[in-house]
């Protein structure tokens, strides 16, 4: 059964970064992609980024391109998200999920998701 855990998230000032973490388990980490979502109070769940199975290519939502950064060590099994100069709207609840398929690519929907790390932003 894959699990998936975020960690790293809290109460931060705006401006400050962030590394977010999510520790896979269950099967094999890395032939998988990997992304991560967020949905912030009373709004539906949305993108953030993802990264294919080597780390070679990665895709971003527009409202973080330049100051959020997808990573993975998959020696570790384990899925990183830098957020760089936070702002009171990326305030939200953060998930990472995986693919089902292997060596699937960056588009499409997720199978697997973990409980999600609060990260709640203050100006």
């Amino acid at each position: 059964q894959v699990q998936l855990v975020e960690s790293g998230g809290g109460l931060v000032q705006a401006g400050d970064s962030l590394r977010l973490s999510c520790a896979a388990s269950g099967r094999t980490f890395s032939p998988y992609t990997m992304g991560w979502f967020r949905q912030a109070p009373g709004k539906e769940r949305e993108f953030v980024a993802a990264i294919n199975w080597s780390g070679g290519s990665t895709d971003y939502a527009d409202s973080v391109k330049g100051r959020f950064t997808i990573f993975r060590d998959n020696a570790k099994k384990t899925l990183y998200l830098e957020i760089n100069t936070l702002k009171p709207e990326d305030t939200a609840v953060y998930y990472c999920a995986s693919k089902r398929k292997a060596y699937s690519g960056l588009g499409g929907s997720y199978d697997y998701w973990g409980q999600g790390t609060q990260v709640t932003v203050s100006s």
